[in-house]
């Protein structure tokens, strides 16, 4: 056989697994394991272990981990949807691909960026997700980002945020350096919560899909996550309102506009998952690069505690 069938053999039995979602059964951290067959995406806490599509039991989210042979750089799911991006290189950027639970491909996006927040609406109807366009950190002044929405049951596809009327203090607004991060969404699928940045302001911004619309709320909350019930919003508050000092994760009642810091003290640059109605998940890299998932009660008590160590991406699937 000569070396272009060998190659081509190779990459199909690469693609034959990914497409079937073989997967380890491994601990952490890993013990010995074992092939079997997929049934795709199990019941628990979705996250990512070294790249790869995991699930963990809710109930010991530190005990064994299912992994399958999906690699992404983020990922999240509900309902029957589960998402992933996925970095080209350089020059071509990356993939959005939309999967059901089974892993069985329904849709792949090409889009332009490096891969930053992902989220998939309570449903699994309404995908959204943030690149960094220029820069690799919010605490730049340089960076620029691309939000996009994918509305899978319509094929509705917003490539950029930035195409929507924007209001500010009660103004229509347009400006050249607007940038949009990390998208949430509320129970009807059309209401949706993001990040605004322009004229060196970070907003809290409610958007209207339909209407193709977002109008501020509040300043300083950038990464937003709305919690299940539709009263309150997760988020990180820049320290000082500098986001070079850090973040503070907090929680906004949309009633009241009050703010409550959580017990995490320490500086939280992702976008945080609600497993209840009470707690918030989230992940933290450590001295050695490596991401653990935490979590923290979203009353300000308490202290955090340790959920998942070796991951990010955290998502509950049922």
């Amino acid at each position: 056989m000569n070396r272009n069938l060998v190659v081509a053999a190779a990459a199909a039995v690469l693609l034959a697994g990914a497409a079937t979602g073989y997967i380890l059964h491994v601990r952490q951290p890993p013990a010995q394991s074992t092939n079997v067959a997929a049934q795709g995406m199990e019941p628990g806490l979705q996250v990512l272990s070294n790249g790869m599509l995991s699930t963990v039991s809710l109930r010991d989210p530190q005990g064994v981990r299912t992994v399958t042979t999906l690699q992404c750089d983020r990922a999240h799911a509900a309902a029957t949807t589960v998402a992933c991006l996925v970095p080209v290189d350089a020059f071509t950027g990356t993939r959005l691909q939309i999967l059901d639970r089974q892993l069985r491909r329904q849709r792949e996006i090409p889009l332009t960026g490096f891969p930053n927040r992902l989220r998939v609406s309570a449903s699994g109807r309404m995908v959204a997700w943030t690149l960094f366009v220029d820069g690799h950190s919010y605490a730049t002044t340089g960076f620029s980002t691309s939000a996009g929405i994918l509305d899978t049951k319509t094929g509705t596809l917003v490539a950029s945020l930035e195409d929507f009327a924007s209001t500010v203090d009660g103004r229509p607004y347009r400006a050249v350096d607007t940038n949009f991060w990390g998208v949430t969404f509320a129970a009807d699928d059309n209401r949706f919560y993001a990040t605004m940045s322009t004229a060196r302001q970070r907003y809290l911004v409610e958007g209207d899909f339909a209407a193709r619309t977002v109008r501020t709320l509040a300043r300083n909350v950038e990464c937003p996550s709305l919690s299940p019930d539709g009263t309150r919003i997760a988020f990180n508050a820049a320290v000082d309102g500098d986001p070079r000092k850090g973040w503070r994760l907090s929680v906004l009642d949309l009633a009241t506009m009050a703010v409550t810091p959580t017990a995490e003290t320490r500086s939280v640059d992702d976008q945080p998952l609600w497993t209840d109605a009470a707690t918030i998940a989230y992940a933290l890299q450590r001295s050695d690069g490596v991401n653990d998932v935490w979590t923290v009660d979203a009353t300000g008590a308490g202290q955090p505690h340790l959920l998942v160590p070796q991951a990010n991406s955290p998502a509950v699937v049922t």
